[in-house]
């Protein structure tokens, strides 16, 4: 087109309008760039968290699979920045889902049901979580509390970064692990009345409840303590505890009680995880469906999924 403005409408071509320059003659069709925009961030969201794959939304658009993957390719070559959102008495849920060569750590903002930060790393440490806590802290965001599964780095970092939180151990966690530990037919029975101990904790609902259960805890610990002492010899000459995983469990409940039952003062803080760990079933099952992403657009994808989920 010679760039002058007066057009007039000239017929249509396959149902859509067309145009006619008065200066040169040209015919054209009008393409709105900012609505086709949009239509692609849909195609886009529904790729991200829905169950569609490539061939689905190339079928349904009716276009080939390549043009699909160019279009999605500038959306994971440019994820979306994490924003927070300001609250005054932010309760915290924390915590890292793995993959296979990846893992996220959560900032779940249980009040307003909002991911607050996220990022990808190797691995949970202290460092990485220090990193996001204070990031948190610069915005002005004012945790209250803080739910996690007790790892060591992130209480570390809380205790360095935020020290007067309320922390909550989940308590979800405290139980599957005790589980584990004790297995499923234990044969002896310290475990046997541990883990029956272990799963009474998910129904404490008062302070008379929590009472009873310490106090049964602290019977057990009385009354198998010279069982849990016992020693055998290993085959390195050395002597080693007999029972070591009822030991496990006891040293992971007895170090979680004093962060066990804050949740019984503050309705609002969160005894356990749950509500954020079934996200990340989710989050895994999308993300399997489009298997075969660079490293570079798995992290891609995992924010861009994060906007679309709590943000967008």
């Amino acid at each position: 087109m010679c760039g002058n403005k007066i057009i007039i409408k000239w017929g249509f071509q396959s149902g859509r309008q067309r145009y006619k320059c008065q200066r040169c003659n040209q015919l054209f069709v009008w393409k709105n760039k900012g609505k086709s925009l949009s239509k692609q961030k849909i195609w886009f969201k529904k790729w991200i968290l829905g169950r569609a794959t490539l061939n689905d939304i190339a079928k349904e658009k009716k276009c080939s699979v390549s043009t699909i993957q160019r279009l999605f390719k500038k959306y994971l070559d440019n994820p979306p920045v994490p924003r927070v959102r300001e609250n005054d008495n932010c309760h915290l849920m924390i915590d890292g889902t793995y993959s296979s060569d990846w893992c996220q750590l959560n900032y779940f903002d249980n009040d307003l049901k909002y991911l607050q930060y996220f990022d990808m790393v190797r691995y949970e440490n202290y460092l990485d979580y220090r990193m996001g806590l204070e990031a948190l802290k610069n915005t002005g965001l004012k945790v209250v509390s803080i739910t996690c599964d007790g790892h060591k780095g992130l209480l570390n970092a809380i205790s360095d970064v935020l020290p007067g939180v309320i922390v909550q151990r989940c308590v979800v966690h405290i139980v599957r692990m005790s589980i584990i530990y004790l297995r499923q037919r234990p044969k002896y029975l310290a475990a046997i009345e541990l883990k029956e101990i272990a799963r009474k904790l998910s129904y404490i609902n008062n302070h008379d409840e929590k009472k009873a259960w310490i106090k049964s805890f602290l019977d057990w610990e009385q009354k198998f303590h010279y069982f849990l002492q016992e020693k055998t010899e290993h085959i390195s000459g050395r002597n080693r505890y007999t029972h070591r995983l009822i030991r496990r469990t006891r040293s992971l409940i007895s170090h979680a009680i004093p962060n066990l039952f804050n949740y019984l003062d503050d309705p609002n803080i969160p005894k356990s995880n749950n509500g954020l760990e079934c996200r990340f079933s989710y989050l895994k099952n999308n993300l399997r469906i489009h298997r075969g992403l660079s490293k570079k657009h798995v992290r891609s994808f995992l924010s861009w999924y994060a906007y679309f989920k709590y943000r967008d």
